[in-house]
């Protein structure tokens, strides 16, 4: 028993440290591309859209993916995730390399590379469940959640130095590089990821459908998949306009470095939950962490000094893997493994769904609704513009003191809603 332990154990530390490569390569990217595009627009609209074209086909598609992750082999689906993101990433190369690069091309490369995300979310998602034990389940997320921090802890700061260095082309190819490592690192694990024999006639439509029908069953962990869309789309809008805002006060290279001293709070966070756990009570930790990660997201808004932003957004960070956590085990533990695939692309589609509507609409709503509140003789440029400051810029620290009121008071719905309570088991 030990021994199947330990090789269970080392598959999954292998296919984790696979992913950890992969998200710091996919973070230079997206830092770079996002610093790309806002020096060449000025515009938070062409910085958002690319957050919103990275996500879209992968978020229409995951309800059909999901059920792929039920019916065949998982290790197979991820090495087919990884290798096919990097078509998009070769295109833009491609156009770069012509001369002829334009808006549209970089948006349609991150599309196509989402395509493949797509097939890989569920298909990792479930995988951990094959090769972890349910008493390792939080540990396990605690790592991923490490590997998924890394994309804000470490690849600002890299991208922001080889920026000043490299040309764009290059991180690309290093993003590519780190693709190719998570597919082999997911080659080569020891044992195959099985999946039963009767998960193979599911039919698309049958398993969709099913999908559905068991989450609706689930009243308890549905309440917690819709008001945690809500939450999305409020911290998404933090993930769209972060960027903007600072640049306004700073230059990429400190931005870059800001983004890693703050992420750095969900590396603390995440090797404390991969050491030690967490605690029985998953429902409260949830109601708890997530009032502090709305609150700390609030005074985010509030400053203009860059050393004060830093410090509450080190604090935001520190807070979401204990949110995280609790919700990955929640929903483990309270969905069958066989289901495991077609049910995580469903609960991420719904999650997500307040996700996509923010990264579409944020850089709108910065540009042309808040943000000229703020301009001098802005309608609230001499009334709450004395306190926390006007001019470009100061229109989205308002739009993330409101987002953050709000998440705080979800969390406190969260906490006492009896079906969710009951989720405990």
């Amino acid at each position: 028993m030990m021994n199947a332990r330990k090789m269970i154990s080392n598959n999954f530390l292998t296919v984790w440290t696979g992913q950890l490569l992969s998200a710091v390569g996919s973070g230079l990217t997206a830092f770079s591309l996002g610093i790309y595009v806002f020096q060449m627009t000025q515009s938070a609209v062409s910085y958002s859209l690319i957050i919103f074209f990275a996500f879209l086909p992968s978020f229409v598609l995951l309800p059909f993916t999901g059920v792929l992750a039920d019916r065949f082999d998982r290790k197979k689906l991820m090495i087919v995730g990884d290798m096919g993101a990097i078509t998009g990433l070769l295109f833009i190369l491609a156009v770069m390399f012509s001369g002829s690069l334009e808006l549209w091309h970089i948006y349609f490369g991150v599309a196509l590379s989402s395509l493949f995300t797509a097939i890989q979310i569920p298909a990792y998602k479930a995988v951990v469940t094959d090769l972890v034990t349910e008493e390792f389940y939080a540990k396990a997320s605690g790592l991923i959640q490490l590997a998924g921090s890394a994309q804000y802890l470490i690849s600002p700061i890299i991208a922001g130095i080889l920026l000043g260095l490299f040309d764009i082309k290059i991180i690309l190819m290093i993003d590519i590089g780190t693709f190719i490592v998570a597919a082999a690192a997911v080659f080569i694990i020891k044992n195959k990821c099985v999946t039963a024999q009767v998960h193979k006639k599911i039919k698309f439509s049958a398993g969709i459908i099913d999908s559905f029908k068991y989450l609706h069953s689930q009243k308890g962990l549905l309440y917690l998949v819709l008001l945690v869309s809500l939450v999305d789309f409020y911290i998404a809008l933090l993930q769209s306009l972060f960027g903007p805002m600072l640049l306004v006060l700073t230059d990429p290279g400190t931005l870059g470095m800001a983004l890693s001293i703050s992420a750095s709070g969900m590396l603390f966070s995440s090797l404390a939950i991969g050491i030690w756990g967490l605690k029985k009570n998953k429902v409260t930790a949830l109601s708890l962490f997530l009032t502090l990660t709305g609150l700390f997201y609030a005074l985010v808004g509030v400053f203009t000094k860059v050393n004060l932003i830093i410090v509450f957004c080190f604090l935001f960070f520190l807070t979401l893997p204990y949110v995280n956590t609790s919700l990955e085990v929640l929903i483990r533990s309270n969905v069958d493994n066989e289901k495991q695939g077609r049910i995580w692309a469903l609960i991420y589609a719904i999650s997500q769904a307040g996700y996509l509507l923010a990264v579409g609409t944020a850089g709108f709503l910065a540009d042309h609704v808040f943000c000229p509140l703020f301009y001098s003789g802005g309608a609230l440029s001499r009334s709450l513009g004395t306190v926390i400051g006007t001019g470009q810029g100061r229109g989205i620290g308002f739009m993330f003191i409101l987002s953050g009121i709000l998440v705080a008071v979800i969390a406190l719905i969260i906490g006492r809603i009896k079906a969710i309570r009951s989720l405990e088991g």
